[in-house]
């Protein structure tokens, strides 16, 4: 069993709009949110003043304890008085990818029984639809404005008086997103505002921030990542949230260069972009400090492009899962010199891992050695919402989530994730690791992008099939050329046997390969 080297917190039985917000008239004037589009600023004390109005005016409209809001929206600086509205008023909120089909919507409103929704006017209609298929919405508010609905701005205005919920910190449910779906159905993950907020100060004591510092807010706050990264850590400790409502990447290089941003914390799409780019050139980034990647495997001679190109400390990474909070270890800030290239960082406070065997679950493992990674803490969530067997088959009886990932560490404890254990290719009994194929394609000056799946040969054995996007200044690539590429970089049984070239990867909002798609058009053409 390895454990954290950072001394064990106390868990903190807060709710998360009070763990958050519990120093925000100390910080007073300081900047909380900034529209990084035009420059609309929130302040702390006002960020405090509205989410406690809107949340009054929830409450007047007929929001309860217990009940489900619907969170649907991009990154806005209205995201975080509504989601702090909404735990005020007793709610648990159910993030929404902004993106997402009214099918897909109404699947997730219908799942979790959302009673309320708080969305965009521009993403009205999707809403509108959603609840009528889902049914059981008792009202659509919207952020801005929008004709036949309640505005959260309207709510400012209200009288109503602050509403006193009692929430049981340790049971009640503060966020319900949705895992991914990368490997399958999704399923609706309850975390407590416990476990939001204690691990928030997991992560403390690795990751400092405070007043004086300047994150930018592209990923999304519906994901986990967003929510407890760019949203919550930062706003707990007086920082400056600066929000995009998506990645662009010449709006996102201005919004470092005029707003100053000292901390990146990002997906390896864009430590990609920042790394190979040449727009970025035309950009003053000397106000950076830190960059730190999540999310997905980052290839460690990505990292260090980047870092390099940059002038930076090594891009340090972070790992986790939405059922973990969702952190467990990052690269601290302290260390990024230190820090093995390709590492996803150390234990956070408070957290235990084991190693064990692929073929004996039973047995651990020790440092050099490869195995599931499983994890124990405070921050694992409660469950998944309505499947108990899903949550048995993901918790043991000894509280050790199983991650599905596969990972090692080494005799400092760095923990090297190498891929997912459903995502493993098996050809011929040897197991090949997707994410390293694609790390290696990355390296091709010809190739922007890449995903490798395993796919069935005609012996039914399971092989690499490469997914490539061509880089512009190469449109004549062929395959031939990309899997002589691999083969004379990696052992024979890692050799990529099928390429098709595809106009882009198919990705979560945060990041990660949807490897599902990728196998579901390999099927059709074949």
């Amino acid at each position: 069993m390895f454990r954290s080297a950072y001394a064990d917190v106390t868990p903190v039985d807060l709710p998360i709009h009070e763990a958050v917000l519990a120093r925000a008239a100390e910080f007073g004037s300081i900047p909380a949110l900034i529209d990084g589009t035009d420059g609309t600023t929130l302040t702390y004390e006002q960020l405090d003043r509205f989410h406690r109005r809107v949340a009054a005016g929830l409450a007047e409209a007929g929001v309860r304890k217990g009940d489900v809001l619907a969170l649907h929206s991009p990154n806005t600086i209205a995201f975080p008085t509504a989601f702090y509205a909404a735990t005020r008023a007793g709610a648990s909120v159910t993030t929404v990818h902004p993106l997402a089909t009214p099918e897909e919507f109404a699947k997730q409103l219908k799942d979790c029984a959302a009673r309320w929704i708080v969305t965009v006017s521009p993403l009205l209609d999707s809403a509108r639809r959603a609840a009528e298929l889902a049914g059981g919405v008792e009202e659509i508010f919207v952020c801005d404005s929008a004709p036949g609905h309640r505005s959260l701005i309207d709510m400012l205005a209200s009288t109503a008086p602050e509403p006193v919920v009692g929430i049981d910190p340790g049971e009640d449910v503060a966020a319900l997103p949705y895992s991914s779906g990368t490997t399958g159905v999704p399923k609706g993950v309850m975390l407590t505002h416990r476990q939001i907020a204690t691990n928030l100060a997991q992560l403390q004591p690795a990751i400092t921030a405070g007043p004086g510092d300047r994150v930018l807010a592209v990923l999304p706050f519906f994901h986990i990542y967003g929510l407890t990264a760019l949203m919550n850590a930062p706003l707990r400790h007086g920082a400056t949230v600066v929000v995009l409502p998506r990645f662009d990447l010449e709006q996102f290089l201005a919004a470092i260069q005029n707003h100053r941003i000292t901390a990146l914390y990002v997906a390896p799409p864009i430590v990609l972009a920042l790394a190979k780019h040449p727009l970025v050139s035309e950009y003053d980034l000397s106000s950076l400090q830190h960059v730190i990647s999540a999310a997905a495997p980052l290839d460690a001679k990505l990292a260090a492009a980047c870092a390099q190109r940059l002038g930076l400390p090594p891009v340090g990474q972070a790992y986790g899962m939405t059922e973990l909070s969702p952190g467990t270890h990052v690269v601290p800030l302290d260390l990024m010199d230190q820090a093995p290239p390709g590492t996803v960082g150390k234990l956070i406070a408070g957290t235990e891992m084991r190693i064990v065997s692929l073929d004996d679950p039973g047995k651990d493992l020790g440092p050099g050695e490869s195995g599931e990674i499983l994890i124990r803490g405070p921050q694992v969530m409660k469950g998944y919402l309505g499947r108990p067997d899903a949550t048995a088959a993901m918790i043991d009886e000894d509280g050790w989530l199983h991650t599905g990932d596969v990972g090692h560490v080494d005799d400092a404890c760095w923990l090297f994730v190498v891929d997912r254990v459903k995502e493993l290719i098996k050809y011929k009994g040897f197991q090949v690791a997707p994410a390293e194929l694609e790390a290696l394609l990355l390296t091709h000056p010809g190739v922007a992008d890449a995903a490798v799946i395993g796919v069935y040969d005609d012996d039914g054995n399971e092989v690499p099939h490469a997914f490539v996007v061509r880089h512009p200044s190469a449109p004549d690539l062929t395959d031939g050329e990309v899997m002589m590429y691999v083969a004379e970089r990696v052992a024979p049984y890692k050799r990529v046997r099928h390429v098709t070239f595809i106009d882009g990867v198919p990705r979560a909002a945060s990041g990660k390969i949807l490897r599902r798609e990728l196998r579901a058009a390999h099927k059709e053409r074949s």
